[in-house]
């Protein structure tokens, strides 16, 4: 047993110090903790990390020092090492990755002081190019959230932001779906974007540009994507039941982690659906939201709509699109939202068409940057 400390520390080196004691069997950290977090966890934890995502149900990821190690070395292995831009907070795993992958490469993270924005970002990027040694500029890292990099992409004019983005050999974007125009905006000006797929059970992204990293396994079960490796956390912190159902055995005895997100492989490609979870039913028939929402972003001046569910009652529930507004008014409400109808319509069918288009002053977020979809569900229903 070793002690568990909550931490809410934000600066770089003290946390990577406490992680490095962590890894070396003294007190584990614990991430987004709060009353109630037991003093002591087993031998070999080095992070707990307190996680409700965008479902608002509340988890304690306990992650050993060998499953942290396991992703880092594995990441380094597939894009390389260097120095990291610690750009998200380190109580999110992308966060604490970001650290233990500084200190498997014997180097200290630089952190964005004050509020990100594409002026902070490219300061922090100069100050990281800086050589620190006679071998010169190491290569350059840093993971973002997509609105992260569809904010910086919005200010490339500057020749500044575009210079502190081309000089990253890998910007490793997660914690949701790569809108597809994001990611062709960036190639076409050299930035070099790779998309990870992952989660805090996973010690982070184990997919990188649909290509499992080399000690993952992927495999398909009733439509479901599992992941194995020696990455994957030990379970949920006092939920033994919760760990049962979600870390599962198969008949050789392999640990998988029940990701609950549909997809598939194809031809060694991970393809991810969406959230088995995250499905309405409208009019009788199914309907992914995540589906939906990746068409929708498909769309000009919808790069960062996101799809929600609410009851419906001529049909029971049904599909609202809530996007900032902006591009979008370049149309108008009416003519967006049935440019997006008939588009979703092409690809999914009529009974998939969303219903309403809410456009707001910006979308609320988790701290992680991922959108929070309870509270803008919540919303549209208070203005339904």
């Amino acid at each position: 047993m070793v002690a568990l400390i909550p931490t809410d520390a934000e600066d770089p080196a003290q946390l990577r110090d406490a992680l490095e004691r962590a890894f070396d069997g003294g007190p584990a950290l614990g991430l987004g903790m709060v009353a109630g977090a037991p003093e002591g966890v087993a031998d070999g934890i080095a992070a707990v990390i307190a996680t409700s995502g965008s479902s608002g149900i509340p988890k304690r990821v306990a992650l050993s020092g060998e499953a942290l190690r396991a992703s880092a070395e594995a990441t380094a292995a597939r894009i390389g090492s260097g120095r990291w831009l610690l750009a998200l907070p380190a109580g999110y795993v992308a966060g604490l990755q970001v650290l233990v992958r500084s200190i498997l490469a014997g180097t200290q993270p630089t952190r964005i002081e004050g509020r990100f924005s594409p002026e902070s970002f490219a300061q922090a990027t100069f100050e990281m190019m800086r050589p620190s040694s006679p071998s010169g500029i190491p290569d350059l890292y840093t993971s973002l959230v997509p609105a992260q990099v569809a904010t910086l992409l919005d200010a490339a004019e500057d020749t500044a932001v575009r210079a502190a983005l081309t000089a990253y050999r890998a910007i490793l974007v997660g914690g949701q779906a790569l809108p597809e125009p994001l990611r062709e905006r960036a190639a076409d000006l050299g930035v070099r974007l790779v998309r990870t797929y992952g989660s805090t059970e996973t010690s982070g992204g184990c997919v990188y540009d649909g290509v499992p990293l080399d000690t993952v396994g992927v495999r398909v079960v009733d439509g479901e994507l599992r992941l194995a490796g020696p990455m994957l956390a030990e379970g949920y912190l006092g939920d033994g039941s919760l760990t049962a159902r979600t870390f599962v055995h198969d008949e050789h005895g392999i640990r998988w982690y029940r990701t609950g997100d549909l997809g598939l492989v194809e031809d060694g490609i991970v393809r991810v659906h969406g959230r088995a979870d995250n499905v309405i039913v409208s009019g009788g028939i199914n309907i992914s939201l995540d589906r939906v929402e990746r068409i929708v972003r498909r769309i000009a001046g919808l790069h960062e709509a996101v799809v929600v569910g609410v009851e419906d009652e001529r049909w029971g529930e049904a599909s609202v699109i809530v996007a900032v507004r902006g591009e979008v008014l370049r149309r108008s409400e009416s003519e967006q939202l049935a440019h997006a109808r008939a588009v979703v319509e092409d690809e999914l069918g009529r009974h998939a068409r969303p219903a309403r288009l809410i456009l707001v002053d910006e979308i609320d977020v988790l701290p992680s940057g991922k959108p929070d979809r309870e509270a803008i569900r919540r919303a549209v229903v208070e203005l339904h």
